[in-house]
């Protein structure tokens, strides 16, 4: 068995080596861990074809370009103050509230936490930029019903280009249409909370953009006698580092898990997919490059099943266990002797 360098407190395990959750299963939020699937007639049209044909979507594509810029120009304004604040920000959007909770938490329902910290947690990977909670766990969950097949959202097999980030500038903006996508995350969709936060996805990342504007206003003219304009250019680099370019990298950490982890890596298990596992990918992204071991089990809550395949995103699960603050944890055990994926 495979494992972290020490593990959460033994009732808050669960084993899941023999799980039946197939490529086509969902976790969704029940105490019975009922799966949930959608029909084919009722599925959403995604994946290359569906959306080339709708055309560019300008709005995204303009906010995208946007934060490119803002990112480039971040570099002129360097200080070690700002680095720190980025990083900072980044493990709380990116590493908290992507990995932890969107992907392991919400998507794949890996282990429980108490409703508030669910929503603060939530509340952190809006500041990723990624959309709300009811568009993306939809989207991971139809790219593991339909992982490298048409209707994939993002797969490679219909380009390297596309599987990055191109599939996000076509077709329709789904980010605040709940009722569409409420057939992939019917859980989300009965939680108030999580259908304002997926309507109003955009005000976190906002309030804190002029909340670091602030700051870095205030930190810019410390004895209050600089003139004016250093003080608002101080909180204008702020808002490049802590924004701009932050969501930059985390934008783009996040897309290599759809391009990079189905092109490049080894392969642990025999899975009906191109998934791979990427360390590099994985030092990126705190864990999320062991795709292949994810897509083996995908409702494991850890992804990386060996001694040295570092997983940042588990160890925080396991932090929250030790504090009493995460229960049901479902831990995926790698038998060399039967290397196959759940549910085979």
């Amino acid at each position: 068995m495979a494992s972290a360098p020490t593990a959460p407190p033994a009732d808050a395990l669960t084993d899941v080596d023999s799980q039946p959750a197939s490529l086509t299963e969902i976790a969704a939020a029940s105490p019975s861990r009922v799966l949930h699937t959608v029909a084919a007639r009722a599925q959403l049209r995604m994946g290359r074809a569906a959306a080339a044909g709708q055309g560019l979507s300008w709005g995204t594509l303009s906010v995208i370009a946007l934060f490119h810029l803002g990112a480039l120009a971040a570099l002129f304004f360097f200080s070690w103050q700002r680095l720190l604040v980025m990083a900072v920000i980044y493990v709380l959007a990116i590493n908290v509230g992507i990995g932890m909770c969107y992907h392991r938490l919400l998507t794949h329902r890996g282990y429980q936490v108490p409703k508030w910290l669910e929503y603060f947690m939530t509340a952190c990977a809006t500041l990723a930029l990624e959309g709300g909670p009811i568009f993306w766990v939809s989207t991971h969950r139809v790219h593991h019903q339909l992982s490298d097949r048409e209707g994939d959202p993002h797969t490679p097999r219909e380009g390297r280009w596309w599987a990055h980030t191109g599939w996000i500038f076509f077709g329709e903006s789904l980010h605040a249409q709940t009722e569409a996508l409420a057939r992939y995350s019917p859980d989300l969709r009965r939680d108030r909370v999580h259908v304002w936060l997926s309507k109003y996805h955009w005000l976190p990342i906002t309030l804190s953009g002029l909340a670091l504007f602030a700051a870095g206003c205030y930190l810019g003219a410390p004895q209050h006698h600089a003139p004016h304009h250093i003080a608002w250019v101080s909180g204008l680099a702020m808002v490049l580092w802590a924004v701009f370019l932050r969501v930059t990298l985390g934008l783009h950490a996040t897309w290599l898990v759809n391009s990079a982890t189905h092109l490049w890596g080894s392969r642990r298990f025999e899975t009906r997919d191109d998934s791979r596992n990427s360390w590099w990918v994985a030092l990126l992204t705190g864990g999320e490059g062991w795709h292949n071991n994810h897509h083996a089990h995908p409702v494991s809550a850890r992804h990386g099943l060996k001694w040295y395949e570092v997983d940042p995103n588990f160890w925080g699960i396991w932090l929250l266990a030790r504090l009493g603050l995460a229960r049901k944890i479902q831990v995926a055990r790698f038998d060399p002797q039967d290397p196959r994926p759940a549910g085979v």
